[in-house]
């Protein structure tokens, strides 16, 4: 494992020029060998923070956490994947702060630090962004329940939208058929990572600012008005068509099925069920 871990080092970059470069020091942005040291890393933090929780004879998890709030004390569960980390408390903003205090003490030997800029205490009403989700506990409309609702944060939805500029530009001289492919690489590779998140009106606000780039660089590109458009994209009717190019389509997002994340106790199956031929 050693061996693999230093020839990753070793390896170099290739840019998108397609020249290798030597690594200087430490791993490339994205790189794959970067999550494998943040779990070996932070491992350690794992292990400390859970450590209050671990099933000790008959006493389990549940019985201790139980034990804690009836006590007015704190109890906290670690959410984390390779260096992004959430603690969730349920306790007050001092038990937090003796929490995170806690957490950099485990973390200065090893030669890591919170990050300033990134690093908040936040009441789960005003919500919080992690992994590209903003994750906060509203009531429902209509009713005087609250839940935890999982939305899409701003900054991903303001990056699809940056790539969807440069791809629709309004100069491009790009092949139309090659512009909806990338188009639909992008938008649906995001749109299913997110789907799990209350999006259906971001996917169809989405869905209208992508058409209208591409309406907008084909009148530019064709010198057409928004007569040729209607003439062009829409039915007798007045239906709009979908965007089409030779035997590439513009689809949709918002088609994509969402499935909101539902709850599953304490037991999560394994997508790999264990079969035994005998």
């Amino acid at each position: 494992m050693l061996a693999l871990v230093r020839a990753f080092l070793k390896a170099g970059i290739l840019t998108e020029l397609g020249i290798e470069r030597d690594t200087i020091t430490g791993t490339p942005q994205g790189g794959i060998l970067s999550p494998l040291l943040a779990n070996i890393a932070l491992s350690v933090l794992d292990e400390h923070v859970m450590a209050p929780w671990k099933p000790d004879g008959a006493m389990g998890s549940e019985y201790r956490r139980a034990r804690q709030r009836r006590q007015n004390a704190a109890t906290w569960r670690l959410v984390r994947y390779a260096d992004d980390f959430v603690v969730l408390v349920n306790g007050t903003r001092e038990h937090t702060e003796l929490l995170r205090q806690d957490v950099a003490r485990v973390l200065e030997p090893l030669g890591l630090r919170l990050s300033a800029a990134k690093t908040r205490i936040l009441h789960l009403s005003d919500g919080f962004d992690f992994l590209g989700f903003h994750i906060q506990w509203r009531r429902k409309k209509g009713s005087n329940k609250w839940h935890v609702y999982t939305f899409i944060a701003q900054r991903p939805i303001r990056s699809l939208k940056a790539k969807i500029r440069t791809l629709t530009s309004r100069l491009s001289q790009q092949d139309l058929g090659y512009v909806l492919t990338r188009l639909n690489q992008v938008m649906h590779g995001w749109a299913n990572y997110f789907r799990h998140a209350v999006a259906k009106n971001t996917f169809s606000m989405l869905d209208a600012f992508t058409g209208n780039r591409v309406i907008r660089m084909l009148i530019t590109r064709h010198r057409w008005t928004w007569s040729d458009v209607r003439r062009r994209f829409t039915t007798a009717t007045g239906r709009w068509l979908p965007i089409s190019a030779t035997d590439v389509e513009l689809r949709r997002i918002a088609a994509i099925p969402i499935t909101r994340y539902r709850w599953r106790a304490t037991r999560i199956p394994s997508p790999w069920p264990l079969t035994v031929n005998v």
